[in-house]
């Protein structure tokens, strides 16, 4: 498989989807699974795609952990969604993510920038 074959899509790092789910939720607040998928795929600008099979798994792993709280209501198509919010948990665990994310990707930088 060569790299063409993803259309310029990269896999997203490992250890790095809570991150980006945390992170969404702390700049948009409340959002229903797709709307956070579509997001990260937007800005990203469509290098990142989040995958339903890794998505809702994640959400539901950050529930229990209570980094995110979760309600059902209608979306503005009027499909029933279940809604995800950050709690307090979630904005301490969304630093404990960013700081070793910052060190390496300082690191990276500083290494293929060295003359």
């Amino acid at each position: 498989m060569s790299w063409g074959d993803h259309l310029h899509r990269d896999e997203i790092p490992p250890g790095t989807l809570y991150l980006l789910i945390l992170k969404t939720l702390a700049r948009s607040g409340e959002m229903h699974g797709y709307e956070i998928a579509n997001s990260i795929q937007r800005i990203s600008d469509d290098v990142l795609q989040v995958e339903e099979g890794s998505l809702y798994p994640a959400l539901q792993r950050m529930l229990i952990k209570g980094w995110v709280t979760a309600k059902w209501s209608t979306t503005a198509g009027n499909r029933r969604a279940r809604y995800y919010q950050l709690t307090t948990a979630g904005r301490k665990q969304l630093a404990v993510e960013m700081s070793p994310f910052e060190r390496v990707i300082g690191a990276i930088t500083r290494v293929i920038e060295a003359v």
